[in-house]
């Protein structure tokens, strides 16, 4: 089913949807999407280049069984071997790919599964992303929480068990600004171990004041690296420009971020090809920062509020198990996270072949922690960014991982 992403919301004003419409209609009406703000530090970084380079001269049709059978039997898998592994050449491999996989995961990981749980804390955006929930013409419930209600929230998670938390908010400088996204990381460290954030890029040195905070990574969606794809999809926004947001993660481990992460939203453009990207982006951050605790995630569309027919095309659960078999052979010692887009079968599943880190108790929406984990209604609440497919609890989620056979881990991370 082709998506079809362009829905007016029934309460935008005239000069709204007029707005909107331009935007949608008229290629000229938005900006450059390689040209900076003002506000947008600039580093000298060759990265991107290097990744642009890979992904350009990659055809995966031109790989061959042959080429599959050398790169699962390599001991070291280049890049040549992983541009194989992603080709539809591997597909009939892919029993060969989960067994290396796992093997990978075992050496560097162990039986060991991470748990954490996600806090949205504001929906307010100011991009047209016109694949996202949170989007600025998209008529949602909007909510921003104030300290106290974040503290509320903290303490309901922190109540079941979980020691990681990843804080998120809509793209919008102007409703979740640098300080109210420091004080919610200086609240989470008074009831979690490990603090991540998945919030709009910033400079060096918003990152490391967000550091200072508390905060110990940075996960950052570049959502395609196709540049005229990724033009076609982000109308408005800083959010539009595609090498401020690509520079994201360096500009963290600048600001003295222990970790970051990295994705593509699969279903946005090429899979192949953005799945190759996203792996080489932190290959080569890698080598630059060896220090670094870098980690992937593999999310693929998923529907949205107003919008049900949005999907991930052609990247189905088969493939999405070569992508992350793939990114294991090829980053052993990286973190692949898989979150509750996913079904709890192929979660399962996964995190015994290649995953290291699932998410729990998961809310996607603003303000209903305390609904979702005890039942008590609070009457308040912001709609969510996307809908979920597994919505196991932490409990459920721990007792499912242990039965498999393996470890479930809350923090390996201790401050002293």
């Amino acid at each position: 089913m082709e998506n079809q992403f362009f829905v007016d919301g029934k309460h935008l004003s005239a000069a709204a949807l007029e707005k909107k419409h331009q935007l949608e209609n008229d290629p000229a009406s938005r900006k450059d999407p390689m040209e900076y703000l003002p506000d947008m530090e600039q580093i000298k970084s060759d990265i991107a280049e290097k990744v642009l380079s890979e992904v350009k001269a990659y055809d995966y049709e031109k790989y061959t069984a042959k080429d599959v059978r050398n790169a699962i039997d390599s001991d070291a898998c280049s890049i040549e071997d992983f541009k194989a592994l992603l080709s539809p050449a591997a597909a009939p491999f892919l029993e060969e790919m989960a067994a290396k996989a796992r093997v990978e995961t075992g050496k560097h990981f162990g039986n060991t599964v991470y748990v954490f749980t996600p806090l949205y804390i504001a929906n307010y955006c100011e991009n047209y992303c016109i694949y996202c929930g949170f989007n600025c013409y998209n008529d949602i419930r909007r909510m921003k929480l104030s300290a106290e209600q974040i503290e509320h929230e903290m303490k309901v998670i922190a109540e079941s068990g979980m020691e990681e938390i990843l804080i998120l908010t809509g793209e919008s400088h102007a409703k979740s600004d640098i300080k109210y996204i420091g004080d919610a990381c200086k609240l989470a460290r008074k009831y979690f171990r490990m603090v991540g954030l998945e919030i709009y890029p910033a400079n060096v040195k918003d990152y490391r004041y967000l550091r200072e905070c508390g905060a110990d990574y940075v996960t950052v969606f570049q959502e395609t690296y196709d540049i005229d794809k990724y033009a076609d999809l982000h109308l408005l926004g800083h959010k539009r420009v595609w090498p401020y947001r690509f520079d994201a993660q360096e500009r963290a481990l600048m600001g003295g971020m222990r970790g970051v992460g990295f994705s593509a939203l699969l279903g946005l453009a090429d899979f192949r090809k953005d799945a190759l990207a996203t792996a080489l982006h932190v290959y080569f951050l890698q080598r630059k920062y060896p220090h670094a605790e870098m980690s992937i995630s593999c999310p693929r569309l998923r529907p949205i509020v107003n919008n049900d027919k949005i999907n991930p095309q052609d990247v189905h659960e088969k493939e999405l198990c070569q992508i992350l078999c793939a990114y294991r052979i090829f980053l052993p010692f990286a973190g692949i996270t898989v979150s509750s887009r996913e079904s709890a079968t192929f979660r399962n599943g996964i995190v015994k072949i290649a995953a290291t880190k699932v998410s729990a108790g998961v809310s996607t929406g603003i303000g209903d922690h305390e609904s979702k984990y005890t039942g008590k209604e609070n009457g308040e609440g912001g709609d969510e960014q996307f809908e979920i497919s597994d919505g196991r609890s932490l409990n459920k989620m721990y007792d499912d991982i242990s039965k498999s056979g393996l470890q479930p881990v809350l923090n390996d991370y201790l401050y002293v």
